[in-house]
């Protein structure tokens, strides 16, 4: 297999056999380590962006209730 140009990326190969040409391909084909690389990579980098969006849910839930707060203070005053 790793004599076959295909093979290159990964070591491994798909042998493809196309009913109209009638001849015989090779594809390299993903092994099951890439893949699981492949997938915690996709996880952390998730868990990476959900952690900045819940950084900036908090952030402006505080600009928020401090904007409340402060037309609460207002009417307060105003009475």
């Amino acid at each position: 297999q790793k004599t076959v140009a295909e093979c290159g990326p990964t070591g491994f190969i798909e042998k493809i056999s196309c009913a109209t040409s009638k001849r015989d391909e090779f594809k390299s084909c993903r092994s099951a380590v890439m893949e699981a690389h492949v997938f915690w990579r996709f996880v952390g980098t998730m868990m990476c962006v959900a952690a900045v969006f819940a950084v900036l849910v908090v952030c402006r839930q505080r600009v928020l209730d401090r904007k409340a707060l402060e037309k609460v203070r207002k009417q307060i005053e105003s009475i």
